[in-house]
């Protein structure tokens, strides 16, 4: 069992800058892919990036990509999302999830998810 705690999440203006951070309970962080989603009111979830369990491969969905780095310390269980050059459109609940095995983009196929915080970008 994984149990996520995601944090940072706030107001900003638009060109800014955020850090997410998501904290994880167990002892096989390092086993786990980790991902962040994201769902703004109306939409549907959709997937921010992904971050391979030692560290080594990520991907992005092409809106984030050169503007948001995903990273993480299994010494700390821990991964984060560093936001940067932040658009009103990036305003959503940021999720954060942990899937055994290899790194994905669909969400059902994570198996562990967080609470969400709320990321609002004003223009």
């Amino acid at each position: 069992q994984v149990q996520l705690v995601e944090s940072g999440g706030g107001l900003v203006q638009a060109g800014g800058s955020l850090r997410l951070s998501c904290t994880a309970s167990g002892r096989t962080f390092s086993s786990y892919a980790m991902g962040w989603f994201r769902q703004a009111p109306g939409k549907e979830r959709e997937f921010v990036a992904s971050i391979s369990g030692s560290g080594g491969t990520d991907d992005y969905a092409d809106s984030v990509r050169g503007r948001f780095t995903i990273s993480r310390d299994n010494a700390k269980n821990t991964v984060n999302l560093q936001m940067n050059s932040l658009k009103p459109e990036d305003t959503a609940v940021y999720y954060c999830a942990a899937r055994y095995g290899w790194i994905a983009r669909e969400g059902e196929t994570y198996n562990y998810w967080g609470q969400g915080t709320q990321v609002t970008v004003s223009s």
